[in-house]
């Protein structure tokens, strides 16, 4: 999937390698005055360290967009699918520091 055209005129090269994509299913959130920190991590049951898988940095203004367009999209796939149910709200990850998580 090379040079594929956006809609807005960029062309976005994703190779095969990252097109395979890194499976996650925590991201811890961490911010400064001038930008936010996403790592996503991926916890396995049964041991005790999880492994950051990658670490994305964003701009505050990139960081809402993001935001906006993963409200955006999860409406969508609830009006197609169905109501995502979240299980074990009140996680915490041991990190201190401002974070959150997702």
């Amino acid at each position: 999937m090379n040079n594929e055209q956006a809609n807005n005129g960029i062309q976005i090269e994703l190779t095969e390698e990252v097109g395979q994509g890194i499976y996650s299913n925590l991201a811890v959130i961490a911010h400064s005055s001038s930008e936010f920190v996403v790592d996503f991590v991926r916890m396995m049951p049964g041991l005790p360290k999880a492994k950051v898988q990658s670490r994305i940095i964003l701009t505050p203004e990139h960081a809402k967009r993001l935001m906006m367009a993963l409200i955006d999209n999860v409406k969508k796939f609830e009006s197609q699918f169905g109501e995502i149910k979240i299980q074990g709200q009140g996680f915490t990850p041991p990190i201190m520091g401002p974070i959150g998580e997702a």
